[in-house]
């Protein structure tokens, strides 16, 4: 094969892929529309830009997440090592600084002098080697173009951010720092509710004025069937699902003991930090469909945020993804033109990390260069998954052990288990790393 490839879309997996085939001496050709045009969630024309939290999710080889990034470094991922170097503080979890993170990204693509950036909107397939990955925020023509050559199969979904708050406006007499169970550093800050606070704000939630779907359809995707993007639903579609759903999940106070009190408050919204100056703090949990004056007003109901100014609103978007089973092959070329690839979101996995892992798979695809990906590791379900058919609709996937098969004499303790399996699969896959071989 001719060592050239476009690539279209700037974005993690588009990034990703970029440079890994640059430093095996591939001439690339990075084209990214904006901030030509831009999307309704993105602020900048940057490479990488996190658009949705600025959490990479956690790095404890016992989670799903943790267990694909200790995988993706051993097959040399190029954005984690740059996400190590932008990180801020967030327990557990690969947090980072998104500015610097992006920052950095345009840096390493700018070193490679193989990889020519090119700031267009790209409206049909280009002809020659090409991977797609613009993102489940592909423009409408681009979506169009790819429609036309594949036909009907795909899938829409609604996604949605939460807010970001201004440091300064947090009344931090009421806020505090702590860990859950005090294990690890206080690198949240937590809003503590009582019962009356908490029935006052899910009633809010439930009153609150927000968008309706079919304000951000237009004539291409009328008529589509939308449903929400599972780790991203809105905070008030979750109080619609019961009045305790919020304070058993996202807003559970376990762990958490008020130092003010001494007690354990009815529920707790956590903040993370945006940025290594902390000037910034992410809603984490409130991703929202509510009106920019209704966000104002509800939000401002959480302990703490009485008076918070807001440096973003949350907000609702289309995200697009492809019927990944029907329409790719198992080396993620299009069935209908095998020089065409897709990689990350819009070919079906969710969440920053995976995204991350769909453009190195896609680039050592091309390379010839991924080794034969052990059915232990999460990193071969993860792509054997993507191209498997069977006979249920289609849903973006994420990093979960649920993937893997099962252990033998698998122990009760659930987090036993699951670092066991991360073991196994993590040494399955070191045993292979550094073989040249296709996956199959």
């Amino acid at each position: 094969m001719n060592k050239e490839l476009t690539i279209v879309g700037a974005g993690l997996a588009g990034s990703e892929a970029a440079l890994q085939l640059a430093k095996r001496g591939w001439n690339v050709r990075l084209i990214e529309m904006r901030p030509l045009r831009q999307t309704p969630a993105h602020q900048t024309g940057r490479a990488a830009e996190l658009v949705c939290s600025n959490s990479l999710k956690s790095t404890r080889l016992d989670t799903g997440s943790g267990m694909l990034k200790a995988e993706l470094k051993l097959l040399g991922c190029e954005l984690l090592a740059i996400a190590e170097k932008a990180r801020v503080p967030a327990a557990h979890a690969l947090a980072v600084d998104r500015t610097l993170f992006s920052q950095y990204v345009e840096e390493q693509l700018a070193s490679h002098t193989n990889i020519t950036r090119i700031t267009q909107e790209v409206t049909d397939l280009p002809a020659g080697n090409c991977l797609i990955a613009a993102g489940p925020l592909a423009s409408d023509a681009l979506i169009a173009s790819l429609r036309k050559l594949i036909g009907e199969e795909h899938l829409y979904f609604f996604d949605a951010i939460a807010p970001i708050v201004d440091t300064q406006s947090l009344d931090l007499d009421k806020v505090f720092a702590k860990a859950r169970y005090d294990k690890g550093d206080a690198d949240y800050l937590n809003c503590p509710f009582d019962k009356e606070q908490y029935e006052a704000f899910v009633d809010a939630l439930l009153e609150g004025e927000q968008f309706e779907a079919h304000e951000f359809e237009n004539e291409f995707f009328a008529g589509i069937d939308f449903s929400y993007y599972e780790n991203c639903t809105p905070i008030e579609e979750l109080a619609r699902r019961g009045r305790d759903t919020l304070r058993h999940g996202v807003m559970r106070p376990m762990g958490l003991e008020d130092p003010h009190t001494g007690k354990k408050p009815y529920a707790v919204l956590q903040l993370r930090a945006e940025n290594k100056d902390f000037t910034a703090y992410n809603i984490v949990g409130a991703q929202t469909m509510l009106r920019q004056a209704e966000q104002k007003r509800i939000f401002r109901l959480i302990p703490g945020l009485e008076n918070a100014s807001f440096l973003r609103y949350g907000s609702i978007h289309r995200n697009a993804y492809l019927d990944a089973p029907k329409v790719l092959n198992p080396d993620l070329s299009l069935k209908n033109r095998s020089d065409v690839w897709i990689a990350g979101q819009l070919a079906g996995w969710e969440g920053y990390v995976e995204s991350i892992a769909g453009g190195l798979f896609a680039a050592l695809i091309i390379d010839k260069s991924l080794p034969a990906l052990p059915e232990e590791s999460m990193t071969g379900q993860l792509l054997r998954r993507l191209t498997r058919n069977t006979d249920r609709r289609f849903q973006p996937i994420n990093a979960n052990f649920g993937l893997l098969p099962a252990l033998k004499n698998a122990p009760r303790d659930k987090r036993l288990k699951r670092q066991m399996l991360a073991d196994r699969g993590v040494a399955a896959l070191e045993a292979v790393v550094g073989d040249s071989l296709l996956l199959s």
